[in-house]
């Protein structure tokens, strides 16, 4: 009999005690092994109007709740005795009649109210007749029965949706199935509904069906999936991420989306495709950091938990940290690689030695910085004709001799040291691959992509095979916090056809999201003139709204913070499921402080070992690639977001424009971590970004 797990199994089981998730564990693992052994006790749910619900008993007071039928046995929710027995009295298992997808439905006759607006306060007599309302719209008045089936509606909520105004639609979101909610979250939008019957002879098969349950293979995949149910989007995958997982491409590929939409979940799957489908793959999975690398290899072992093997032809690496190996593989010795203030220091100095003063110290090191060592200019005739996209300052030729004088000594100097820049690295390990038919690895995907810099992207390609599947993308422009854009097409590298956006946001509330938003334009183009249409994406759960506070005293913002995480413990969060992050380092002791005055433990990504017990405080930047329940962004002052010693570097008014829009971009990346709560302070006046995060 095989065994169906179901994603309301794993939100329910996320919300027990440490101690009785493991003992639900232990009977899941017994009934997957042997549903029909004697110490198992099935009783029949009598008041359910679905005859298939039967409950299994955990110990005294913990229920599992199964849909057992002769072909197969789900698990579907697990609770405490009398919680357990309400769920499932008040749900069926079925078939949807239209679109033949398997659902998980809200018996509405049980349902007493789904919204109902409060009366107004007594009014006196008025003088004269008051107006008559005006009535509140429907939202899917233009709607017939049959179109609302078509999307997944059930058909005893038909009449709810059809009478629905904006305030009770929202009301009826938490009783409808998903798929039902983006696609009618999408018509109310954009005024376009997207209805499409799948024809598919085994209900399981269906796309909508895979998004709630999941066929399980081995007692390795239950145990991979119940450990892990706050990633539970690892075992789910939503009909439009897989479409873009499985496609076919004819040349580089990319899927783009807002936060919290699933590109790295897409990311991660179509790694799996590529060794399902290859036995001889040799998979790079690479992103921008050391840390968030660690987070895809504990992400893709969850995945991989029933295919003894795989992970062995995965390489999961930082983009250096690949090119870092690879260069040690081929020279047989390990790169010396400069840090940022060694060149910093080499770029003034040389300036000095050159006696140039004409442009700035700011202006001098953006331009070794974004110019002649991002595009590894070797020469003056090369500077001579390097496109300088986006800069403001227009160098004429007697000036580009003049600079080049500074930029050719530190090129020098650098190089008598035997020290490479973290670009120059990239394009070492770029000349010894470029040239060779064999290259380390079959197919490569990048997450993060958006954080790509020139030198990264001509590295990628150069140890990417010759082949249409070689090189799979996902980012978000909206989330670029590192590098200042240029052209992908004239690199070589041209996903245009091949470029997918990913509109259901699964992980952050819908106040969340909508607030964080409005930091960031509605549409995104890049320099190749795609766009990412950030409108119309939609999520498909509510949560509290957003708490935005500005304390008039450091004293007073760390009261109002701690007391905030104390709230978060009292209503049964994890440490672990809260972050905590800061604009930089010298604001870490003011969030430290906080968690103190709450008795709040708390780690770092890199004192700590991952899933301790704690609750991460770190950087802005340290949050990107992760996600938590709550999540509390401290001291958002005035000159420290945007961050005052980043805005005086700048050396032109392009750059200051792009120096705003990473800051912006990195406050919405830190918050679009948080999945329910958010907490945003800062001392008066407060950051000026703060205004846009509460603008209604």
């Amino acid at each position: 009999m095989p065994t169906i797990l179901a994603d309301s199994f794993t939100s329910s089981l996320a919300k027990l005690a440490n101690d009785e998730q493991k003992q639900a564990k232990l009977t899941a693992f017994d009934l997957q092994a042997n549903p029909d052994q004697p110490g198992l006790q099935f009783h029949r749910i009598d008041k359910s109007k679905d005859p298939n619900f039967w409950s299994v008993r955990v110990n005294r007071d913990l229920r599992i709740i199964v849909h057992k039928t002769g072909g197969s046995l789900m698990l579907v929710y697990v609770d405490h005795h009398d919680d357990a027995y309400k769920w499932a009295e008040r749900r069926r298992i079925e078939s949807h009649p239209k679109t033949g997808a398997i659902q998980i439905v809200e018996v509405r006759e049980l349902v007493e109210e789904i919204a109902s607006t409060p009366p107004g306060p007594a009014q006196a007599t008025l003088p004269l007749e008051a107006p008559s309302p005006v009535p509140t719209p429907l939202l899917f008045a233009d709607l017939s029965s049959d179109d609302l089936l078509s999307v997944g509606v059930p058909e005893d909520w038909l009449d709810d949706v059809i009478a629905a105004t904006e305030d009770k639609f929202f009301a009826l979101v938490g009783y409808l199935p998903q798929e039902a909610v983006e696609a009618l979250f999408e018509y109310a939008a954009t005024g376009v509904l997207e209805a499409e019957v799948a024809s598919v002879a085994d209900p399981l098969a269906h796309p909508d069906t895979q998004r709630r349950f999941r066929i399980l293979e081995g007692a390795d995949e239950l145990q991979a999936a119940l450990d892990a149910p706050f990633e539970k989007w690892t075992v789910f995958l939503h009909p439009l991420q897989r479409g873009v997982v499985d496609r076919d491409y004819s040349g580089p590929a990319r899927v783009a989306g807002s936060a919290g939409t699933g590109k790295t979940v897409v990311a991660l799957h179509r790694v799996m495709r590529l060794l399902k489908m290859h036995s001889d793959a040799r998979v790079l999975l690479t992103t921008f950091s050391v840390p968030l690398a660690r987070s895809l290899s504990r992400k893709l072992a969850v995945l991989a938990a029933d295919r003894p093997g795989f992970l062995d032809r995965v390489t999961i690496s930082s983009f250096e940290q690949t090119a870092h190996e690879l260069y040690a593989l081929t020279t047989g010795r390990e790169p010396g690689v400069a840090e940022q203030a060694t060149i910093r220091s080499a770029v003034l100095k040389a300036a000095t030695d050159q006696q140039e003063t004409e442009f700035s110290p700011q202006f001098l090191v953006s331009e070794w910085e974004n110019v002649i060592d991002a595009w590894r200019i070797d020469s003056e005739a090369a500077y001579a004709t390097v496109p300088r996209m986006g800069r403001k300052n227009r160098l004429g030729t007697r000036q580009r001799e003049k600079l080049w004088r500074v930029f050719a000594q530190v090129r020098e100097g650098l190089a008598k040291r035997g020290l490479l820049t973290p670009a120059g690295l990239f394009e070492a390990v770029t000349r010894t691959y470029a040239s060779r038919s064999e290259k380390p690895f079959t197919h490569v995907v990048v997450d993060e992509a958006q954080d790509l810099g020139v030198s990264e992207l001509r590295f990628l390609a150069a140890i990417a095979p010759d082949r249409p599947d070689g090189l799979f993308f996902a980012g978000d422009l909206g989330q670029r916090i590192f590098q200042q854009p240029f052209s992908w097409k004239g690199l070589g590298i041209d996903v245009r056809g091949r470029s997918s956006i990913l509109k259901v946001n699964y992980r952050t509330s819908h106040q969340i999201r909508h607030a964080a938003d409005r930091l960031l334009p509605k549409n995104i183009r890049d320099v190749d003139g795609l766009e990412d249409l950030r409108s119309g994406t939609v999520s498909v759960f509510e949560g509290p709204e957003p708490q935005i506070v500005i304390a008039d005293s450091v004293e007073a913002e760390t009261g109002l913070a701690a007391a905030f995480l104390r709230e978060l413990v009292d209503q049964g969060l994890a440490p672990a499921e809260i972050g905590i992050f800061v604009r930089s380092q010298d604001q870490l002791a003011r969030a430290r402080a906080a968690a103190e005055m709450a008795v709040l433990k708390t780690r770092t990504l890199v004192d700590a070992k991952a899933g301790g017990d704690e609750a991460l405080l770190g950087i802005m930047h340290l949050a990107k690639g992760l996600e938590f329940r709550a999540v509390v962004l401290m001291a958002c002052d005035e000159g420290v977001l945007p961050l005052e010693s980043r805005v005086a570097d700048v050396a032109d008014e392009f750059e200051l424009d792009e120096v705003i829009a990473t800051e912006r971009q990195l406050f919405y990346v830190a918050a679009t971590r948080a999945r329910e709560r958010l907490f945003v302070s800062g001392v008066a006046p407060g950051s000026e970004f703060l205004d846009d995060l509460r603008r209604q």
